[in-house]
């Protein structure tokens, strides 16, 4: 498999769970501004949509959007063994979580990084931001993980949403139980493998 990557970006997630299940996998980083990728090809030419994170898989195929790939690996037995498994409740738990994540604070944060965007409009995205943030605290309060006590494709999403905080002045020292989630992931090998691998660390 081919992860098909921005530093930093949101496609760190699939990068940190391709780690976390052990699955071989090589990588190209894709320059979002200038849609070449390292090896100097059109990136549209490979994902028509021209974001991060793509997989293109062993038989040729394409994934595209975050759901559907930690879906794909977190189901697959590509990796050691699947994290949640398809034939219970957990997996359309994970479904839920990967889509609030994906649609309430992964593109809550989007206006946040946008430098001309008028104070009004940073302002309202982070009031929307904080309501969904004490949701996913008070989910956390007696759990380590977003699905209990196993490490799961929406940890490393959450992890990776909230790792911009500190880029978009977003300081989460109000919510106790993220704060430490981010602190317990951020020693997970798998997570610092990511870093290392994507220059951030």
């Amino acid at each position: 498999m081919k992860l098909y990557y921005a530093p930093g970006a949101c496609s760190m997630a699939s990068h940190i769970l391709l780690n976390e299940l052990g699955v071989p996998y090589e990588m190209e980083k894709v320059d979002l501004k200038t849609h070449r990728t390292e090896k100097d090809q059109d990136f549209y030419k490979i994902n028509p949509k021209g974001y991060v994170p793509a997989l293109q898989l062993d038989n040729g195929k394409l994934l595209t959007e975050n759901i559907a790939i930690l879906s794909y690996l977190s189901d697959s037995k590509a990796g050691q063994q699947a994290i949640v498994s398809k034939d219970n409740m957990d997996h359309y738990q994970k479904l839920e979580w990967l889509a609030f994540i994906s649609t309430e604070l992964h593109k809550g944060f989007s206006p946040l990084f946008n430098k001309a965007n008028p104070p009004e409009v940073l302002q309202a995205s982070k009031e929307k931001i904080t309501k969904r943030l004490d949701l996913v605290n008070k989910h956390l309060e007696n759990q380590k993980f977003m699905m209990g006590d196993t490490f799961g494709p929406a940890d490393a999403y959450l992890f990776t949403v909230l790792s911009w905080c500190p880029k978009v002045s977003v300081d989460l020292s109000p919510w106790k139980n993220l704060v430490s989630f981010v602190e317990r992931l951020s020693s997970r090998p798998a997570i610092q493998k990511t870093m290392k691998e994507e220059g951030l660390k």
